[in-house]
């Protein structure tokens, strides 16, 4: 996209994005994740022919190299034609609130589908910013709503088994909220769903690595990205959702080598895969 908070524009050409997609892979990524619009803080939303212009190409031409791709969209429509294309999982930041259709294309697929905790639709245009978890428990907040979202999938059609989630650090939250998150992960997982964790570069690493000249910018983020990566994957996280694949990748051999599960190499894994 145009206004990422970390890359944008350096991808809007498709040759370049899915030159892109096979440089990731061949560091080390699962799953490539193709994105058409921003969910940085005070993103605009883009056109729903613009998004599927954007990640359509790309879907194709990563799927048929052979990559893993997910879609990071909240458009049943783009979903429905990424599907199409080769996509294999729907990374929907709304958890299904921003398209109801969205449900429908998912449980007809069979894809798996991650699930957010995202407050409400108006966040994604003002950039919430914490507000919404002033005076309560973060973590109780996120399981209670994250519990109701897999509620209303599994009602609309869409297997348990398909289903992923993620607390959505970063949305909607203060740098505190996040890391109690983090630390609280074990609640989480009793949910019972394999758990995405996407901390990369984001706002609140930049603030934790403030040097008093402010907060440390998004490039300077990653080996902090590397060190939660390592511990999400001790934890037992499904996944992490990364841009420097390379060192996350290494965190996560290691971590798995420290419970004795040998990782070697990278394969893309299952929802229900290795927890």
């Amino acid at each position: 996209t145009e206004d990422s908070f970390s890359d944008g524009g350096q991808y809007l050409d498709t040759a370049d994005a899915v030159a892109h997609g096979r440089e990731l892979v061949a560091a080390g990524a699962d799953i490539v994740d193709v994105g058409g619009e921003s969910t940085r803080p005070g993103a605009v939303r883009v056109p729903a022919d613009e998004e599927a212009a954007r990640v359509v190409p790309v879907v194709r031409d990563l799927a048929a190299a052979g990559a893993a791709v997910s879609v990071d969209t909240m458009r049943a429509a783009v979903a429905e034609k990424s599907i199409a294309a080769g996509a294999h999982l729907i990374n929907d930041v709304s958890g299904g609130m921003a398209d109801p259709d969205m449900a429908r294309v998912v449980a007809e697929a069979g894809v798996p589908w991650i699930l957010m905790h995202w407050v409400s639709p108006d966040d994604f245009a003002s950039g919430a910013g914490g507000a919404a978890h002033a005076g309560s428990d973060v973590v109780a907040d996120v399981i209670d709503h994250l519990r109701r979202r897999v509620d209303a999938a599994i009602s609309a059609g869409v297997r348990p088994e398909q289903l992923i989630l993620d607390p959505g650090l970063g949305f909607a939250k203060t740098a505190e909220d996040n890391w109690e998150l983090l630390r609280r992960y074990d609640e989480l997982a009793l949910l019972g769903y394999p758990v995405l964790i996407a901390a990369s570069r984001k706002r609140f690493l930049g603030t934790l690595l403030d040097d008093g000249a402010g907060p440390r910018p998004a490039s300077g983020r990653d080996h902090a990205t590397a060190a939660i990566s390592a511990m999400a994957a001790r934890e037992g996280a499904w996944g992490v959702r990364v841009h420097d694949v390379a060192p996350s990748a290494d965190a996560v051999r290691a971590a798995a080598a420290w419970r004795g599960q040998a990782r070697r190499g990278h394969q893309a894994p299952s929802p229900k895969g290795e927890r």
